[in-house]
């Protein structure tokens, strides 16, 4: 059943560039817990106890809110076909803003998607792995094309407008960092 291991094995490091939707956890000690799905070829495996993500514009900003002051995050995979299979990284994350200077070397390892705001650099401390019999099988039938579409159309003045007036504050009124990381 579940197994604790301290880094990535090839195998499931190969599970997780198979994976189509990823999951993020989030928590400060006085904030709402924050679970969101990711997906669009967002995420990188740099090594054993390290991954990147790249997080587009969304409605919200909760992640880099949390992760700035707290940086404890949990990533969640699940088998959705094959042999099941949950996977969790437990680690210490870090936002990375347009501005850092790892940016455009990190960047450079993803496609170019629209309306990126932000990378998460995930330093992993514990792998854990449970059976995932409970989930069920879906097929997969492609990636949405709403939300590039519609970065696309708000151009790079259109997008830091809306980080502006929806991604400065999380829900419970804390900072990202979203405009003085995104210049």
């Amino acid at each position: 059943m579940g197994q604790r291991y301290t880094e990535l094995s090839d195998r499931l490091a190969g599970f997780i560039r198979e994976q189509k939707i990823f999951f993020v956890a989030t928590a400060t000690a006085d904030s709402r817990i924050n679970l969101s799905p990711k997906g669009m070829d967002s995420l990188r495996v740099i090594d054993r106890n390290r991954v990147v993500w790249l997080n587009l514009t969304g409605s919200g900003n909760e992640t880099a809110a949390h992760v700035r002051e707290d940086p404890r995050m949990t990533l969640m995979f699940c088998a959705f076909e094959g042999q099941p299979l949950i996977l969790r990284l437990y680690g210490k994350a870090r936002a990375i803003h347009r501005n850092d200077p790892e940016w455009g070397a990190l960047y450079a390892g993803f496609d170019p998607l629209p309306g990126a705001r932000q990378l998460f650099d995930l330093a992993i401390e514990l792998v854990q792995t449970s059976c995932g019999m409970a989930v069920p099988c879906f097929d997969f039938a492609g990636e949405r094309d709403q939300l590039s579409a519609w970065a696309e159309r708000k151009g790079e003045a259109g997008l830091r407008r809306y980080w502006e007036e929806n991604n400065r504050l999380s829900l419970d009124g804390k900072p990202t960092d979203i405009l003085a990381g995104n210049t």
